[in-house]
């Protein structure tokens, strides 16, 4: 850590050559303010907006370096004024920790970071549009995506007259106030206030804050895959993946037990790797304009799903285990909130009364676990009682992104500065229940929203509810982009909905979308189908026998890298590198790899392209330069450090095996297998 001042007041850090902060009086790195915000949601969709009422640069840098190599540094708005924000810095074994102090009254913050004009920037958490997220401003709330994510299409502004719900490029389920530099260092905002990440400008990057961050943290390194490997020390190792997950697909199902049974049955008969049935109507549905919705009375519904027990047991002599659905509200015409508002266990208004979210047609009370005694009821009598010891092997831990902004919680922390913060404390409970039951390893949870920290907790994120549709926002490529940009943040498992979930405005799904989407799924750490939002109008893989034998092979395809993905997360488990990988983390020479985000590394010695329009026959792809690549169907090689176009019918998605990868030949042996 190397910080000079020169005569002219100009403050420079630098460590291991980069530079990190760089201020003078004509180019001040720091401006505060004070600003008054109006949030308005609608049903975990924001309308966010603020009024600055001043903003104002702090131009004077006051240095004092100290024996221990810290430093301290004051910034005023001028030479013979009172400092109004105080730098604490400290060296780290891998970088440099900021630490933040400033005056009470200060609610906005805006700091840039040096920046070359030719740098590539990733990470801010699960972003779904862009991957290089040079050239845009990305806000960072947790929040539903939207419908469309594009505003140019009809389809989001459907969305967007009829419920407010169009959405943009920028909303996501999981951000997080963290970026990586094509410069090889990680810079993370130690903060849950909303913040506004700016890379739209050649000479520095402007971090805009709505509180005080406690630290700006650098963690930095000479190669990529060290740098990842930080990062994911830093935020917590991802639990490792269940063993059974990778014996075949996990089937979605919601119309009750004789319709899983009879889907379960007839996919095993068609050739069909099962490895489990997720039902996510256990617990019963409510019918709304939306389509058929659950109900939010976490605990079976037997009418739904008589002998349950029973049929749980067969299913895992069969070795199929059964998941479930949850999340953290609770709808006010069911038993369990009943139970919880006599506990005193629910969120409240500011005046007492008790707090109620629309969801659309039902309103739910909020579980709050910033009170440790509702977590606990909430972990012991729901996750546990209602679901673990009644057989539930797994569930998707759904809305963690729904936090309103003006209810009162028992911590008392603003729900503004908690609402970020609510993804991870959702990922705890579920973690904690599960360990207490001995089931960790075991029974698996998946969750869409997230924040920092929650990679130490959540075993397997998912990638939302996309639109049934190959669309650039909100379509297939999405979970790509949306896989590689939290995998450098520490999230090494990473899967989505195979076929999409979103059906509105004549929008539905088609037989080649769901086998395109099957075909990547194969090439990723979970499969998993789902029927939609509304299953009676969107076509099912069960519906067409040529699909269904589609599907049959990329799941059998999937069983067969059990070997090789089985090994990827051993890596994972001790390096923290996520399954899914952008070319640069092993290809950092090759700048054509920089700006990728529709295929992807699955490990080091596979390259996947997956196609993402309708109607293609062919398909192009990228190689890295440095290495050659065998086209896994032809098993013809070609040089890297070039685009290609391979034939790519349905049933051979375009993937490559690395040059010297271990055992080459077992790869063009076994898609021969299948």
């Amino acid at each position: 850590m190397d910080w000079q001042i020169d005569a002219d007041g100009k403050l420079t850090l630098r460590v291991a050559n980069r530079t990190l902060f760089e201020h003078s009086p004509q180019a001040p790195a720091v401006f505060v303010g004070r600003g008054v915000e109006t949030v308005e949601m609608y049903r975990g969709n924001f309308d966010i907006s603020d009024y600055v009422e001043e903003r104002v640069a702090l131009r004077d840098a006051r240095l004092t370096q100290n024996a221990d190599g810290s430093a301290r540094i004051e910034l005023a708005r001028h030479a013979d004024t009172p400092a109004e924000l105080v730098i604490t810095a400290q060296r780290t074994a891998n970088g440099v920790h900021l630490a933040l102090s400033g005056d009470a009254s200060l609610n906005r913050l805006w700091w840039r970071v040096p920046a070359q004009a030719d740098e590539h920037v990733w990470g801010c958490g699960e972003q779904m549009s862009y991957f290089d997220l040079r050239g845009r401003h990305f806000p960072l709330w947790t929040s539903e995506p939207g419908v469309g994510r594009d505003k140019s299409t009809h389809l989001t502004w459907q969305a967007d007259v009829t419920s407010k719900s169009g959405g943009d490029y920028y909303h996501t389920n999981y951000p997080q106030p963290t970026f990586v530099s094509s410069q090889k260092y990680c810079l993370h905002a130690q903060t849950t206030a909303y913040a506004d990440f700016d890379f739209r400008h050649d000479g520095w990057h402007e971090l805009q804050f709505w509180a005080v961050p406690e630290r700006l943290e650098f963690i930095v390194a000479d190669d990529f895959v060290t740098l990842v490997e930080r990062i994911s020390m830093r935020f917590g190792r991802q639990p490792t993946l269940p063993d059974w997950v990778m014996n075949g697909a996990i089937l979605g199902l919601k119309n009750g037990r004789d319709h899983a049974q009879e889907i379960f049955e007839a996919s095993r008969a068609a050739g069909v790797a099962v490895s489990g049935l997720w039902c996510e109507d256990w617990a019963g549905i409510r019918q709304t304009s939306f389509g058929k919705r659950l109900f939010w009375d976490w605990r079976w519904n037997d009418t739904r799903y008589p002998g349950h027990a029973e049929w749980l047991a067969q299913l895992k002599q069969d070795g199929v285990r059964f998941l479930g659905y949850v999340n953290p509200y609770l709808c006010n015409d069911g038993t369990l909130y009943q139970e919880a508002l006599a506990a005193d266990y629910l969120a409240k208004h500011a005046d007492g009364s008790q707090y109620l979210v629309d969801f659309g047609e039902f309103d739910c009370g909020v579980v709050d676990f910033t009170n440790p005694a509702a977590a606990r009821w909430f972990e012991e009598r729901v996750i546990r009682g209602e679901m673990l010891d009644r057989g539930l092997d797994g569930w998707m831990a759904d809305f963690g992104e729904y936090l309103p902004t003006d209810l009162v919680l028992a911590n008392g922390v603003d729900a503004m500065l908690m609402h970020n913060a609510w993804p991870t404390l959702w990922a705890e409970v579920n973690a904690r229940a599960i360990a207490a039951a001995g089931r960790t390893g075991d029974a698996l949870f998946f969750m869409r929203a997230g924040y920092t920290g929650v990679q130490a907790h959540c075993p397997l994120l998912w990638a939302g509810d996309q639109s049934v549709d190959f669309t650039r926002h909100d379509g297939l490529q999405t979970v790509i982009c949306g896989a590689l940009s939290s995998g450098l943040l520490g999230n090494a498992y990473h899967h989505s909905d195979i076929g999409g979930y979103t059906s509105l405005f004549g929008n539905v799904r088609t037989p080649e979308l769901f086998q395109r989407w099957a075909e990547m799924a194969a090439f990723t750490p979970v499969m998993r189908t789902h029927e939609g939002n509304r299953p009676a109008e969107n076509f099912q893989f069960w519906q067409d026998a040529d699909v269904l034998a589609h599907f049959a092979r990329m799941t059998r395809l999937f069983v067969a890298l059990k070997p090789y993905v089985q090994g990827l997360i051993d890596e994972a488990a001790a390096r923290g590198l996520p399954l899914q990988r952008p070319l640069f983390l092993h290809y950092e020479h090759d700048a054509a790899t920089y700006a990728i985000q529709d295929q992807y590394l699955y490990g080091r010695d596979l390259l996947v392209a997956p196609v993402h329009a309708a109607g293609a026959t062919q398909w192009s792809a990228y190689l890295p330069s440095g290495d050659a690549w065998t086209h896994l169907w032809s098993g013809v090689e070609y040089e890297g450090g070039q685009r290609v176009t391979v034939d790519a019918p349905l049933g051979e998605p375009p993937v490559f095996v690395r040059r010297g990868a271990t055992n080459t030949a077992h790869w063009l042996d076994l898609v021969k297998a299948l």
